[in-house]
């Protein structure tokens, strides 16, 4: 007989307080019904809030008709999806996966098929310090942070990292083997560290004189956060390849790996393949949040909103030393403090202010991205009464 036995979840996340029955809007009410400010957005997920109506009824919709057939079969929408994707990207190619970590996967993937179809002798693939592209064994060889594969190894070879933001270390990095670079636009886990503008735009001209594939991980970045649809855009540059997922499905399991037709030129039948990817239940409802989120007014107001919560948050970082550096971009946004970052989060969420800890001592804020002004003005509240205390 098993005794002792709390939970038959395997304990991968510590354990946890909350439970969360209902959500509306930017808020979440736990099982007794009390009212949280969601800033953490399921981990920069939840794009359009919790239950938005017409997400809600889309999926509703598709349920009643088909929830899955197979990548073996058209199906409809998938194509309509990867159509309106290309045409407000650089991409030509949309593989659809059910999270961050694959589209991850297929990237990598993509890179290696494209220097074996040329036969360049390429293999190797430049990283980042502080990186974060998923779980998966490729993604935990790919970032070469400790915290995440101890106990995983021997990790997959062929990967190399270097420091990020940092040209020089990057130039001397790369040699006659270096086939791709894979970046974040915006590290989340590693801290919430925005990479300078001319610093992509480094990475895209020595990418075009060297052969080697650039690999955008905008898994968390993207999908309108920065203010833009992708926040490669802000660099003016285009990627070859990309990944995205959280905020493409705003709280439903839905990647993508977009590509350009030279990168995926190796992508043929029988190369790659997911039994869910692409489902029409999905399709629904990534439709339905790219239709909203496309919107040259929804990302003029994610802009405008951003840029008024970053004014007030460097405002309590002039007010307060507990404060190191307030950084981000658009609605991805961090604060570095003095203090233990963990003991910080949890105070706000007893203050019902919800975030998420990162890397390098910070708390990452990532709203909904239909937060308004009154939201971001009580979430404000809350951290400068929580500061106060501490000071």
């Amino acid at each position: 007989m098993k005794k002792n036995i709390t939970s038959y979840v395997m304990p991968t996340y510590g354990k946890k307080s909350l439970l969360f029955t209902k959500g509306k809007g930017c808020y979440l009410y736990d099982d007794k019904n009390n009212k949280y400010l969601d800033f953490a957005s399921g981990i920069a997920v939840n794009s359009l809030g919790h239950c938005h109506p017409r997400l809600v009824k889309a999926l509703n919709n598709q349920s009643k008709q088909l929830w899955h057939v197979s990548n073996l079969y058209l199906i409809k929408n998938q194509e309509k999806f990867a159509k309106l994707l290309c045409k407000n990207s650089f991409a030509d190619k949309v593989f659809f996966t059910n999270s961050g970590a694959e589209s991850i996967e297929c990237g990598i993937k993509i890179i290696r098929s494209y220097h074996s179809h040329y036969k360049t002798g390429k293999n190797e693939i430049i990283t980042f310090d502080g990186a974060f592209h998923g779980r998966t064994l490729g993604a935990l060889s790919a970032q070469k942070n400790k915290k995440y594969s101890k106990g995983f190894g021997p990790l997959i070879p062929g990967f190399k990292k270097v420091e990020f933001n940092n040209k020089n270390k990057l130039r001397s990095a790369i040699n006659k083997k270096t086939a791709g670079i894979i970046i974040e636009p915006v590290q989340g886990e590693g801290g919430i560290r925005p990479a300078d503008l001319s610093f992509l735009k480094y990475l895209r001209d020595i990418c075009d004189k060297n052969n080697i594939l650039l690999f955008f991980d905008e898994v968390q970045c993207g999908f309108g956060r920065s203010g833009k649809l992708f926040s490669y855009e802000w660099a003016k540059i285009k990627p070859d390849i990309m990944a995205i997922a959280k905020g493409i499905g705003s709280g439903f399991p839905l990647g993508a790996c977009l590509s350009s037709n030279k990168a995926c030129i190796s992508m043929t039948k029988g190369t790659h393949g997911s039994t869910y990817g692409g489902n029409p239940l999905a399709m629904s409802v990534g439709l339905e949040v790219l239709n909203i989120i496309s919107k040259r007014s929804f990302l003029q107001n994610v802009d405008k909103v951003a840029r008024y919560f970053w004014k007030q948050l460097k405002e309590l970082e002039s007010k307060y030393e507990t404060i190191h550096e307030v950084r981000g971009a658009g609605l991805l946004l961090g604060i570095k403090t003095k203090i233990n970052n963990l003991e910080f989060s949890e105070i706000l969420k007893k203050k019902k202010l919800l975030n998420v800890p990162a890397g390098d001592n910070t708390i990452r804020l990532a709203p909904p991205l239909i937060v308004s002004y009154k939201d971001i003005d009580k979430s404000i509240a809350i951290i400068n009464n929580v500061l106060e205390n501490i000071k």
